[in-house]
Order: structure tokens, then sequence, then C-alpha cells
């Protein structure tokens, strides 16, 4: 078993470590509001951090769960720093979705003080972290991958490094696009239902079964014609990940004219105070448009 520091206790975050503690691991944890951390150990047992620096000092494996690039950059770096606590020969592994750009940077000021970064994003919601079956991307050097995997294990079902530093974060973004058209397309297949005055449930037992099915269909449609959207992936985060696809994008040349429009449709949801609903709400976008 290995000592594991973990920096940040959302909805993600908060399981995750919750499973590396059950698997026999000795975790320490952070978390920016005390208190999470606090109500953690209070649950699960282990340790608590004042800062990241402290959490990462004598850990194995520091692994991190954060909101953004800014806070990534944060936990990471300066006096206080997960960095600055880390022993050389450590690693350290992100399961932040964040842009390529500044898992790269991380990459570099890591290996100049002999510590491996790993950039490992997940994908599978809160659910998928509550129950320890994410899938988990990654990037980084072949050796911290497979020192860094059987730990990931803890919460993962499946778990695959795709190349060097920066590529799991590039997969991400292929997850983030592949589900907004889905979702989307969900959406208007409902939506096309209702308008239709078909039983939206009778239509998708029929459908689900053959070429149109998926795991947004299968876990989704009954809480769309319910209505119901105050759970799951939030849309200020989905827009958060897809603005770092289209960022992406602009820089390797990719198209992705649908990926910018159900951004934009995203952007209508906000407005209509939808900003923490289930990414399934472009639903209820359509329903408004009448």
């Amino acid at each position: 078993m290995a000592k594991v520091a973990f920096l940040g206790l959302g909805v993600m975050g908060y399981p995750m470590a919750g499973h590396l503690q059950k698997a026999g691991h000795d975790v320490t944890v952070y978390n920016r509001t005390t208190a999470k951390a606090e109500a953690w150990v209070a649950e699960f047992g282990g340790t608590l951090g004042e800062t990241p620096r402290s959490a990462a000092e004598g850990a194995d494996f520091v692994m991190s769960c954060v909101g953004n690039d800014d806070d990534l950059h944060a936990v990471c770096t300066g006096d206080t720093g997960a960095f600055a606590g880390m022993s050389e020969g450590c690693v350290f592994v992100d399961h932040t979705t964040v842009s390529a750009k500044i898992t790269r940077a991380l990459y570099d000021i890591a290996k100049e003080a002999g510590i491996s970064f790993v950039d490992a994003p997940v994908s599978g919601g809160q659910a998928g972290a509550e129950n320890g079956v994410l899938s988990v991307m990654c990037g980084g050097d072949s050796d911290a991958y497979d020192r860094a995997e059987p730990i990931i294990g803890a919460y993962a079902r499946i778990c695959r490094r795709i190349g060097a530093c920066g590529a799991g974060q590039m997969t991400k973004m292929c997850n983030q696009i592949a589900i907004a058209g889905a979702v989307q397309g969900l959406s208007e297949a409902l939506h096309f239902a209702e308008k239709s005055g078909l039983d939206g449930e009778a239509v998708v037992e029929v459908i689900s079964q053959g070429a149109a099915g998926s795991w947004q269909m299968a876990n989704r449609y009954q809480t769309m014609l319910k209505d119901e959207f105050e759970h799951g992936f939030a849309v200020d985060w989905m827009r958060k990940d897809l603005g770092i696809c289209l960022d992406a994008a602009d820089e390797n040349g990719a198209s992705l004219p649908v990926t910018a429009l159900v951004d934009q449709y995203y952007k209508d949801v906000q407005k209509m105070g939808g900003g923490r609903w289930d990414t399934s709400s472009l639903f209820k976008r359509l329903r408004k448009l009448g």
C-alpha cells in the first residue's frame, strides 16, 4: 500500500479519495474549503493537510482533482504548492480536465524537480466516481504511468496510457466532443417525439436497442422526459471543457462545427439559469423554444 495525497474534494474528488482510503492506502487530503476536508476525514479516516505542500510531504503519489487551469497551477506551484513538498521520484497524477498547455507546462516544472507528472482526466461523472468505475485516460512517461496505474485502479473501470504528456487531456477533449453531439442528438429525438404526439418512453425502448442506443440515452432519457436536471455533470463545467476543446481545435486545425454550435446552446441554458443543471438540459432548451 502507498502513501497518497489527494488535492480537491469536490463531487468527483471526495469519493475518489474515499476509494483510495478504503483500498488500504494511507491518504492525506487537502481541500480549499477546510470544512470539506474535515468531513472527509470524519467519514473515511486518513489525515488532513493544511496546504497542498503539507499534504504532499512524504507521499509516494499525489492526486489532484480541482476546477480549472488556474486552480491546478495554484495547488502545484509556489511555496505552499504540492511540488514544494514532494520528494524526488514521486508521481503527481492530475485528474482535472484542463488544457494540454497547462499540463505540459507543469510536466516540465515537475521534471526539473525530479517529479513525474501524469495527466489523467476522467469520464463517468459523479456516479462513476462514487461507484469506482471511472474511465481514466492518461498521458505522460510510461514508467510513471506504470507506477500510478495500480493506485488509480481503486476508482477506475478502465485506465489506459494514450501517449506522452498531454495525450490524456487531448483524449478527454475527444470524449467531451462526442458527448456534446450525442446529448444534442438525443434531445432533438425526444423533442421530435413529443411534437409528433409519441410516447417518449416507448420510442426510447425501441430505438435504444438499435444503432441509436448510447450511454446518454440509457441513463438520461427518463430524467429528461420528467424535466429533472438537478443532477449529473453541470452545464457550467461542460462549457469550460468545450472551451478547451475549441481552443485546441484552433491550434491543431480540427473542424468542430457541431461542438461550437452545441457550446452556444449550452450558453442559452446558462441564460435560462441552468448553469448547474445536468448537460442533458439541452432538451429543456428545446422545450422552451416550443
